[in-house]
């Protein structure tokens, strides 16, 4: 419940910060139009597209980079938690010895009464141990990852597949022009769809789950704010399909 709660409260933290980023998206989203003119005009000279791309945003009020921030934030806390994990819970740790290194650690008033064992279960979870869908469903091999690490992974694709629509529209203007780079920059971003949900689900089987815990948290409450700010993106026929069919029932 801590890591809910502490993930939460982060999202909300930063949202001051990301709500400019998801804003600067969508003005970037309205100038596509001018955008492609500009690749048209410039497309074989990179010094002069990026001077006019970077005076149009300069122009519109856009900062491209102003976003960074949350998402370097973001990670900087994940690798935060990865070391407060690997420290409080190390391999083939003894729960009943959790508590005693913790009191190492910790100042006098956060301290652990003597002789109090730290509950590491959260539902089907050990927190101290990777997720996975054998400590659930007995039997299934060990590689299968568990709900949390597909949930989180899931989380993070819908995240991207919702910014989906910009990088669509870079690939239709990259295409109309001969810069072999300007194509391999747009695959690279669009393989970030898939290789990002692939990270989580790797590590997810490798680390202690209760940091798949907090990538799941934060990750819906990322969708959430997307939704929120821009939409479902490349999702909206999906998501306008489902809704008719739960109005036709």
């Amino acid at each position: 419940m801590a890591i809910i709660f502490f993930s939460l409260f982060l999202v909300f933290i930063m949202r001051p910060l990301t709500k400019p980023y998801m804003e600067s998206m969508k003005k970037i989203k309205a100038l596509e139009p001018q955008l492609a003119k500009l690749k048209q005009k410039f497309g074989k000279d990179k010094m002069k597209m990026s001077q006019a791309q970077a005076e149009l945003y300069k122009q519109n009020k856009i900062n491209p980079m102003g976003g960074c921030l949350p998402y370097i934030l973001q990670f900087v806390v994940l690798i935060a938690l990865f070391g407060v994990f690997t420290i409080t819970f190390p391999k083939n740790v003894n729960v009943a010895t959790i508590t005693t290194d913790l009191n190492k650690r910790l100042y006098a008033p956060l301290q652990f009464p003597q002789g109090q064992t730290l509950n590491t279960k959260f539902l089907y979870l050990d927190i101290s141990q990777p997720d996975k869908l054998n400590r659930l469903i007995p039997g299934i091999p060990d590689f299968v990852p568990g709900i949390f690490v597909i949930l989180a992974a899931l989380g993070q694709f819908l995240s991207v597949k919702i910014m989906a629509p910009y990088l669509s529209e870079e690939q239709k203007i990259a295409k109309k022009t001969k810069s072999q780079g300007d194509d391999m920059q747009v695959a690279m971003q669009s393989s970030m769809i898939y290789t990002l949900p692939l990270m989580t689900l790797v590590f997810g089987l490798q680390f202690q789950s209760g940091l798949a815990l907090y990538w799941l948290v934060f990750s819906i409450m990322n969708v959430w704010q997307q939704v929120r700010m821009s939409g479902w993106g490349s999702l909206t026929p999906s998501v306008n399909l489902l809704k008719s069919k739960f109005e036709r029932k």
